[in-house]
Parts: C-alpha cells; structure tokens; sequence
C-alpha cells in the first residue's frame, strides 16, 4: 500500500514544497506508486475483475493527468516521465 511516508517523499521529489500534494506532477507520481504495487497482486488473482477495473481507472487517470501536463509544461512533462520511467 501506498502510505503517508512514501506520498511525503514524492511530494518533496516532484513538488514545489514539502506541502505541494496537489500539483500535476505529484498526483501524477503517487498513481504511478499504487499502480506498480497492484501490479503483483493481478499476477497472482488474474481473475479479479473488480478490482482489474480500479486499475484501469488509475490508469485512465494517470493519461489525462499526463496529458494535461504535456499541454501546459513540455520541460515538466519530460522530467516526469524520466523520472518515474513510464515512456521509453
């Protein structure tokens, strides 16, 4: 799980300051986190549908909040995607 401790870090990594939970970047980082996490648990349940469908909610999410980013910070947008690895 996700906890307390982890968001913090990513907060300071990839926001403006240690209380920036908000921002693009940050939202962005924390569903990578839960989404890499419930990736072992589908390897292990394939037939959780349920649960299946949060994660592709996740997912969905994650693309619009990419996508908001690219359109408005090109440079941002590039440094997210470097550091959390999700483009090659």
């Amino acid at each position: 799980m996700a906890t307390a401790q982890k968001n913090a870090e990513l907060t300071v990594k990839f926001g403006k300051s240690a209380k920036d939970s908000g921002s693009t970047a940050v939202q962005i980082a924390v569903l990578t986190e839960r989404i890499n996490e419930l990736a072992p648990h589908f390897d292990k349940n394939p037939k959780d549908h349920s649960g299946k469908r949060g994660l592709l909610k996740m997912i969905g999410l994650r693309r619009t909040l990419l996508k908001y980013l690219g359109s408005r910070s090109e440079t941002e947008y590039q440094k997210v995607i470097t550091e959390l690895g999700l483009r090659k």
